[in-house]
């Protein structure tokens, strides 16, 4: 079953629980299967009650329609600060935001991007890199989060655009003769 399958038939119930579901990743691994599934609240953000319920309830609609083959293991999340983007209302709503996108075809000769959200449509987004605009299409974007920036939201010091003086050099201790 695909993600977008996977996606129509966990929406209802995640709506019903006053949720929203934001996408889904679905992993395979060496030891075993991971389906991730992202949920918000719009007004007051998701807490793990939030994640609880809607664990029950997408446990519950998997169980009995089996889309997913082989053992997993089923992880209910919030988007977080690093809020991944799936679909083009996600870009357009994070317009003007930094994001790292890494596609699945390169794109000259590069398959990681970073970058602002500069102009987004049906087909494809554009990023401003390095005082160039580069468009990708979201049919070629693999994996795609946002970059929050940790010192605006007060979790990380703002670097100084002064130079760290240097630390005076140590010198020898003398020694008697």
């Amino acid at each position: 079953m695909t993600n977008q399958e996977l996606s129509q038939l966990l929406e209802p119930a995640i709506a019903d629980l006053g949720l929203e579901l934001v996408g889904i990743e679905f992993a395979t691994g060496a030891s075993g299967s991971l389906l991730r599934v992202y949920i918000d609240e719009s007004t007051r953000g998701v807490t793990i009650d939030d994640c609880e319920r809607a664990s029950r309830e997408i446990s519950a609609l998997l169980d009995v329609n089996d889309p997913v083959a082989g053992r997993y293991t089923l992880e209910v999340s919030s988007p977080g600060l690093e809020r991944p983007l799936f679909t083009p209302a996600h870009f357009e709503r994070f317009a003007g935001e930094q994001v790292k996108i890494t596609v699945n075809l390169p794109i000259d000769g590069r398959r990681r991007f970073q970058g602002r959200i500069d102009a987004v449509d049906a087909d494809r987004v554009a990023i401003e890199q390095d005082g160039k605009t580069v468009a990708i299409a979201h049919a070629n974007i693999a994996k795609a989060r946002l970059v929050p920036d940790y010192a605006a939201l007060g979790l990380k010091p703002a670097r100084s655009e002064e130079a760290v003086p240097a630390k005076p050099a140590r010198r020898p201790a003398k020694r008697k003769v």
